[in-house]
């Protein structure tokens, strides 16, 4: 028969390898991110990392491997300035849960699948028109007189 000290240490035995890996378990290897490009819709971006490349019109929701790489993005659309941005790569507090459950395995699990880092759900790539002029007063103009195209 077993003694409650054995059961009690089945029980916590038992619970550490359930719970090992809790990033992992809770949010999976893969991560989805909602990429825009305000003013515009329809620009053509290219988001990249070590982990891959992938391309997406914007407005997009694309699914990225979870890595601790931050993710280079590239935004092109005729009429407008050539935008990009980095989306950053963020510590997943689930991990924490490894320390106290799961142990050195499931930190090692999580590390391997990219699961303890984690993006943004949405990402926004601003997207500039090419004639967008600004209007400036030239050096010692006085207040009121009219604006000239800055060169």
């Amino acid at each position: 028969m077993l003694s409650s000290k054995n059961v009690a240490l089945f029980a916590v035995v038992f619970c550490a390898v359930q719970l090992s890996a809790c990033a992992s378990i809770i949010k999976g290897s893969t991560a989805a991110i909602n990429v825009t490009s305000p003013p515009i819709t329809g620009a053509n971006c290219i988001l990249s990392s070590g982990q891959g490349s992938w391309q997406v019109t914007t407005p997009a929701s694309v699914t990225v491997e979870r890595s601790k790489e931050d993710i280079q993005v590239r935004c092109t659309k005729e009429g407008y300035q050539d935008a990009t941005a980095i989306i950053p790569s963020n510590f997943e507090g689930w991990t924490v849960g490894n320390l106290v459950f799961g142990g050195i395995i499931g930190v090692g699990v999580d590390a391997a699948t990219g699961a303890m880092n984690d993006y943004p759900n949405a990402f926004q790539v601003p997207m500039t028109p090419l004639n967008q002029v600004m209007l400036t007063p030239p050096p010692g103009t006085p207040s009121g007189a009219p604006l000239q195209k800055q060169q």
